[in-house]
């Protein structure tokens, strides 16, 4: 900025607070100036801000003054002041006329406004005497004399340089300067007041650029810098013996607690003081003894579902995390065995995963002491399907394959179980398979015949893509050990893996007839003969099988569909086991040489009607898409399947008119005693649908006497197909279009010359008139209603 420049100076006055002088008879106001330079266009172009104090000296004080008037003579005088302190100020005068008369002491002759730069204060620098810029010298000699003589003359200098007027007369006087600079070096080991007060003194020098180099010549930022080290060396060993002191404290009163929580009533009044937070917020200490008594509070409280929220609400996992791994091995057991309490809630699972946790835990697979935790905790996150692809990003899989294949010859359950997991997921399982590793597997596994180990070759056997072709070596395996197998567990296990091998390539008809397996389905599928275990995989080994067009005629040709349609009688409820059955059919359906068969000579498709409304979505879905297929191929089915479909999205309103005519038959007060037997004549004529419709007509179509369109889509519109003219269409507000013309009688008709009401609905006739007296059309509903 140039001086031209700036045009005006803008003062800023804030008051502060009041206080009493230490010595003299005097107030103490605080306030803070701010002035700033305008430009031209009045912009602030330059500000500073500084804390200043001005002293209201009150000689005329006496035991009998009056305070009231004196304190508001003063405010009047002084503006810094408010009126609204007009009661502090009294106080404050009250405490000066009875406190005790010091010494008298030197005046400064300087004014009574002292600004000084905003600076800490330190209690070293107030004393009872008052500094006096004349009698420099003798504060001089001060710092020539002991360690208490040097801290009174650096603070008597120190209150000299606070007052920015003193500062130039201080700086000319090279030799205080250099003597204070030499008693900071050689002395401020010896008194932390002496070196408080002589780096104070420097720091109201470096307020303004003219001193700076000054300060530079006798290193004083050195100094500062060691003083600074050592003062932060001598705080931090302090605050390491108050740190130690307070966990000591903690670590008695937690114990305490611990062995008064073995009530669970007692518990849960910790609880209910925030006990749980404050053993949470304890974990971000580093005392192990500290911290292994609240892991295991901790431990102890989580086994309550409320407990574990508030943990949750915590971010314990994340405060956890920093412990797995430590170098405390008993701190680490003890916090492994909380993480396994938490593990069994989805959401801590999932923060696990989030902070990082999994690589950390499979690290700690190859520690004895704590590897049967970990795998526990690991079977716990490999439950979830999204956890499982995670992984593969660690060393885990190799790690669990070598400690499965060297185990002895029955490895550990959880070991097991978290193998078994994991190869759930595909990209897993392709882990687990590469190199030797399904050789290995199948050849362990047939070895000691561990149904668990064939459990997790079954889940691999699952997937499809590379890893199914490699079970193609071992179907003379499976299908012997299926067959002859002495353990049902393993040989209920190889049958699984046996119908999961939907391999395009392979033969199933020489399968089926090299180990004669066709009776031994026979046999399985008969209703008691088996479990349900083993009852269903034969059903899915079977749906398996048809994907081959020789082999499902074979099984078609020798009566399995009768069997499974048996089964599916006494085992309706099982939605699983329905389902397979279902898909078979489906399977079945596919090829030309079992079409005919399911279509013409079982009863398959009536109980695929029977179950397209089920309520598990599966078995819908399957049974849609199997009924699809026979609609296409056989007519006659399709029309059943057709209004199977109609009664189901009309079964409300099907249903309130067969209620409706019901009601009607069976209460003849409603009609004249001489019009009954001819309304019932007229009811048996609903079940005469050439009485009301033209040749050619399909009578399937008919419902209770009723017209009814030929299906009825999802979207509740009515539909008719191309074969003949619907009988009555709908209109866009899904009522019925008018009658086509008019009969002698001036009275609708249709274009078949049936009579018709105003929405084209039929009218009955009676044998005499023209509109039946016995029957009135109920118009406000959109079927027919007979009173």
């Amino acid at each position: 900025m140039q001086a031209e420049d700036a045009r005006y100076l803008k003062r800023k006055v804030k008051g502060g607070s009041i206080d009493v002088h230490p010595t003299e008879k005097a107030l103490v106001v605080n306030y803070e100036l701010e002035a700033t330079i305008l430009g031209e266009l009045g912009d602030p172009m330059l500000g500073e801000r500084k804390e200043c104090q001005k002293i209201i000296r009150v000689k005329s004080l006496n035991p009998n003054s009056d305070l009231g008037a004196l304190a508001k003579e003063i405010i009047d005088k002084c503006k810094l002041i408010h009126p609204s302190k007009l009661p502090e100020v009294e106080q404050l005068l009250y405490y000066l006329q009875n406190r005790k008369e010091s010494a008298p002491s030197k005046a400064s002759g300087k004014t009574e406004i002292h600004e000084t730069p905003e600076m800490p204060t330190y209690d070293a620098t107030e004393i009872d005497e008052v500094a006096n810029i004349n009698d420099l010298d003798d504060y001089l000699e001060l710092l020539y004399e002991d360690v208490a003589e040097k801290i009174r003359g650096s603070a008597l200098l120190l209150q000299l340089s606070r007052n920015p007027d003193n500062l130039e007369e201080l700086f000319q006087n090279e030799t205080v300067v250099s003597a204070l600079a030499r008693v900071l070096r050689d002395d401020w080991k010896k008194s932390s007041e002496l070196a408080t007060n002589i780096i104070y003194i420097f720091f109201c020098f470096s307020s303004f650029t003219q001193f700076h180099g000054v300060i530079l010549h006798f290193k004083i930022g050195a100094l500062c810098n060691k003083k600074v080290k050592e003062e932060f060396e001598k705080s931090a060993r302090k605050f390491e013996g108050l740190v130690r002191k307070q966990e000591q404290l903690l670590r008695v009163a937690y114990y305490l607690l611990l062995n008064l929580a073995e009530d669970l009533k007692v518990e849960m009044k910790m609880k209910n003081k925030s006990l749980i937070k404050m053993l949470v917020k304890t974990l971000e200490r580093d005392n192990f003894e500290l911290l292994i008594l609240v892991v295991s509070f901790l431990k102890k409280l989580s086994i309550f579902i409320e407990n574990k929220n508030e943990m949750a609400e915590m971010n314990i996992i994340e405060k956890l995390t920093k412990l797995v791994p430590c170098d405390h091995e008993d701190l680490l057991n003890i916090t492994l065995r909380l993480l396994l309490n938490l593990t069994f809630d989805t959401d801590m699972r999932g923060k696990m995963i989030k902070f990082g946790l999994l690589p950390k835990l499979v690290g700690l697979l190859n520690n004895e002491n704590h590897k049967l935790i970990v795998l526990c905790i690991l079977y716990h996150i490999s439950m979830d399907d999204k956890s499982k692809s995670m992984f593969t990003y660690t060393d885990c899989i190799p790690i669990v394959m070598k400690m499965l294949l060297e185990s002895p010859e029955n490895p550990d359950i959880e070991l097991l179980s978290l193998c078994i997991n994991l190869a759930g997921n595909k990209r897993t399982a392709q882990i687990i398979c590469e190199g030797q590793g399904l050789k290995m597997l199948m050849k362990r596994a047939f070895k000691f015949k561990d149904p668990l180990m064939m459990k997790m070759i079954r889940n691999v056997s699952e997937h499809d893509g590379p890893t199914k072709n490699l079970f193609i070596d071992y179907i003379s395996d499976l299908a012997e050990a299926t067959l002859h197998s002495e353990d049902e567990d393993f040989a209920l296990e190889c049958l699984g893996v046996f119908g999961n091998l939907t391999i395009p390539d392979l033969d199933y008809e020489l399968i089926l007839k090299e180990y004669q397996l066709i009776p031994w389905i026979k046999r399985k599928l008969q209703p008691g003969s088996a479990e349900d275990d083993w009852v269903l995989q034969v059903i899915i080994l079977v749906g398996t099988v048809c994907n081959d067009d020789i082999s499902a005629k074979m099984l078609a040709e020798s009566g399995i569909i009768q069997s499974l349609i048996e089964l599916l009688n006494a085992k309706q409820e099982d939605d699983e086991m329905v389902c397979q059955i279902v898909y078979v059919f489906y399977q079945m359906i596919f090829h030309e040489s079992t079409r005919e068969v399911i279509i013409k000579d079982t009863q398959a498709p009536a109980y695929l009607i029977d179950l397209m409304h089920d309520k598990n979505a599966e078995i819908r879905k399957v049974c849609d898409n199997t009924l699809d297929i026979i609609a296409e191929f056989d007519e006659e089915w399709a029309k059943k399947i057709q209004l199977e479909k109609f009664r189901w999205h009309n079964s409300q309103w099907l249903e309130m008119v067969e209620s409706r005519q019901m009601e009607e038959l069976t209460d003849p007060y409603m009609y004249p005693e001489e019009g009954y037997d001819a309304y019932l004549q007229d009811a048996d004529m609903l079940d005469r649908p050439d009485f009301f419709y033209p040749d050619g007509y399909d009578p399937s179509l008919v419902m209770d006497g009723h017209l009814t369109p030929e299906y009825i889509d999802e979207n509740g519109i009515y539909g008719y197909s191309n074969e003949y003219e619907p009988y009555a269409r709908p209109d866009s507000n899904m009522g019925f279009v008018n009658g086509h013309g008019m009969d002698d009688y001036g009275s609708q008709i249709d274009d078949y010359g049936q009579p018709v009401d105003e929405y084209g609905r039929p009218i009955m006739l009676d044998e005499y008139e023209h509109y039946p007296q016995d029957y009135q059309l109920d118009q406000n509903e959109y079927d027919y209603g007979y009173r």
